[in-house]
C-alpha cells in the first residue's frame, strides 16, 4: 500500500463495499455492532510502537499489505488435501472452514450428545439472530486493538458452539481453519463463540493450516462463556505458511467453580500474535494457561495474556516456553490482575525461553498486580542456551553433539507438550517438535 492511499481509506472502501454482502446486515443490532467496530479502527487504526502492549512487535509488515476479503471458498477442496491437519487418527465433531466460510463437503459433526449444538456463525446469523444477540462480540472488546474492531466490523463465519447445562461432548471438537490463498493478499475474519452451560463439559481443538505458501492475514477472535461449574478444555495449535500472518484473540469469561485450560501451540507464520484473556469472574473459579512457541528464520511470535482475579478463592496456572532459532524473536507479556476483593487468590506464572542461535532475542515481562492483602502469587521468567554442562555430560557418554543438543532441546519443550491430556493430539505435536531437531529418528529413540 503506497503512501497516497492512507490504511483507514483502504479499510473504508472495503467497509462500504462488503457490508451488504455480510451476514446479517439486516439485523439491526448486528448492523449497529459493526458499525460502532469500525469507528473504533477508524478513530485509532492498527496500534503501533506507542501503545504499550505493542511495543515490541512492529506490524508495520502487515500495514505494507492491501488485505482484501476473500472473494469465494476453494472449489474441489477434498479431505486428502488436508492431510495430517484433519487430524484422523482421532475422533472428533469436525467443522472445516476454507478461506473464512464453513465448507459442509469437508465437515463431519457426528451425531451430537443432547443438549450440544454446533454450527456455523454466518447460517445462525442469517437463520435465527436473535440466539446471538446477548452475546455475540460481548466479550472480547473490539475498542482494544485495530485487529479486533476490524474482525468485529467485518465478521463474517467460524463456529457456534451451545452446551446446554450439564451437557457433556463425548468426544473433541476439531474446527479446522485452512487457507488456499493465491495472488493478492486476503484477509479472513474468523469468529468464534463457545457458550457453555452450567455443569457442561467439552474439548475444542481449534487448528490453523495454508495450502501453499501464500501471503494472507488471519484475523481471529474466540469468544469463551462458562457459567457455574462448566469445564472448557481448548486447543490451539498454528502452522500456517511462513508467509502469513495470525492475530488472535482468546477471551474467556469465568463463573463460579469453572474450569478453563488452554494449550496454545505456535509453529508457523511470520508474524503472530495471540491475546488470551481470561477473567475469573466468580468464586472458585481456576484457569490453567500452557503455551509452545518454536520459531526460526525470522519469524516473530507474541504471547500476550491476562488473567483478571475479581473474586475470591481464584486458581490460576500459566506455563509457557519458547524454543528460538536463527534470527527469530519472541514476546511474551503475562500479566496477572488481582482485585482488592479478590482475597485467597493463588498464581502462578513461568515463561522460559531457550535461545539456539546468538541472533535470536526474546523480550519477556511477567507481571503482578495485586490490589488484595490475603493472596499467594509469584510469577518467574527465564532466557538462556542449552547448558553446556549437560551437553558435555552427554558427549563424555558418547553421543554426538547435535543428537545431544537434539535431545536437551526436545526434554525442555516436552514439558509443555506432556501437559496436553489428548494423546492423538500430543503426538501430533512430538511430531511437529521432532521435525525441527536434526537427526529426529535418533533423538525420539533416545528419549
Amino acid at each position: 500500500m503506497n503512501a497516497v492511499t492512507p490504511i483507514n481509506d483502504h479499510y473504508q472502501a472495503q467497509f462500504q463495499a462488503a457490508r451488504q454482502q455480510l451476514p446479517g446486515e439486516g439485523v439491526a443490532w448486528l448492523r449497529q455492532v459493526r458499525e460502532r467496530a469500525f469507528e473504533s479502527f477508524r478513530r485509532s487504526g492498527f496500534p503501533g510502537a506507542r501503545h504499550e502492549d505493542w511495543k515490541y512487535t512492529n506490524i508495520r509488515p502487515i500495514e505494507r499489505h492491501a488485505f482484501r476479503l476473500a472473494a469465494q471458498t476453494c472449489v474441489g477442496l477434498v479431505e486428502d488435501d488436508l492431510g495430517d491437519a484433519l487430524l484422523a487418527h482421532l475422533d472428533t465433531h469436525r467443522l472445516v472452514f476454507v478461506n473464512g466460510r464453513y465448507t459442509p463437503q469437508l465437515s463431519k459433526p457426528g451425531r451430537l450428545p443432547e443438549g450440544v449444538s454446533l454450527s456455523s456463525i454466518a447460517e445462525t446469523i442469517n437463520e435465527t439472530p436473535q440466539l446471538l444477540e446477548s452475546f455475540l462480540a460481548r466479550y472480547a472488546d473490539p475498542a482494544a486493538n485495530g485487529f479486533s474492531a476490524l474482525n468485529t466490523a467485518f465478521m463474517g463465519d467460524g463456529a457456534l458452539i451451545r452446551l446446554q447445562s450439564g451437557a457433556v461432548v463425548d468426544k473433541p471438537i476439531h474446527l479446522l481453519y485452512v487457507s488456499t490463498a493465491q495472488g493478492e493478499p486476503t484477509v479472513f475474519h474468523n469468529r468464534n463463540l463457545l457458550l457453555a452451560g452450567q455443569g457442561s463439559q467439552a474439548t475444542v481443538i481449534e487448528g490453523y493450516v495454508s495450502l501453499g505458501d501464500s501471503t494472507y492475514l488471519n484475523n481471529a477472535i474466540t469468544e469463551i462463556l462458562l457459567e457455574d461449574q462448566a469445564s472448557i478444555e481448548h486447543y490451539k495449535l498454528q502452522q500456517e505458511s511462513l508467509k502469513a500472518y495470525h492475530v488472535a484473540t482468546l477471551q474467556v469469561q469465568q463463573a463460579r467453580d469453572s474450569r478453563f485450560t488452554s494449550h496454545s501451540i505456535s509453529i508457523g507464520g511470520a508474524l503472530v500474535r495471540n491475546d488470551i484473556n481470561s477473567v475469573l469472574n466468580a468464586e472458585g473459579a481456576e484457569c490453567h494457561l500452557n503455551g509452545l512457541y518454536i520459531v526460526n528464520g525470522r519469524q516473530h511470535v507474541d504471547y500476550h495474556t491476562l488473567v483478571d482475579h475479581r473474586q475470591p478463592h481464584g486458581i490460576s496456572r500459566e506455563f509457557y516456553k519458547g524454543v528460538l532459532a536463527g534470527r527469530s524473536r519472541a514476546v511474551f507479556n503475562g500479566q496477572v490482575y488481582v482485585h482488592q476483593d479478590a482475597q485467597k487468590t493463588d498464581a502462578v506464572q513461568s515463561n522460559k525461553n531457550l535461545l539456539l542461535s546468538p541472533d535470536a532475542e526474546v523480550d519477556t515481562k511477567p507481571q503482578l498486580e495485586i490490589y488484595a492483602d490475603d493472596v499467594k502469587c509469584s510469577h518467574g521468567a527465564t532466557v538462556g542456551q542449552l547448558d553446556e554442562q549437560m551437553l558435555f555430560y552427554l558427549r563424555s557418554r558418547g553421543i554426538e553433539e547435535d543428537l545431544a543438543r537434539g535431545m536437551l532441546t526436545y526434554g525442555f519443550a516436552h514439558d509443555i507438550v506432556e501437559r496436553m491430556g489428548i494423546a492423538p493430539l500430543r503426538s501430533r505435536v512430538e511430531d511437529i517438535l521432532l521435525k525441527k531437531l536434526p537427526q529426529r529418528p535418533s533423538v525420539k529413540e533416545a528419549q
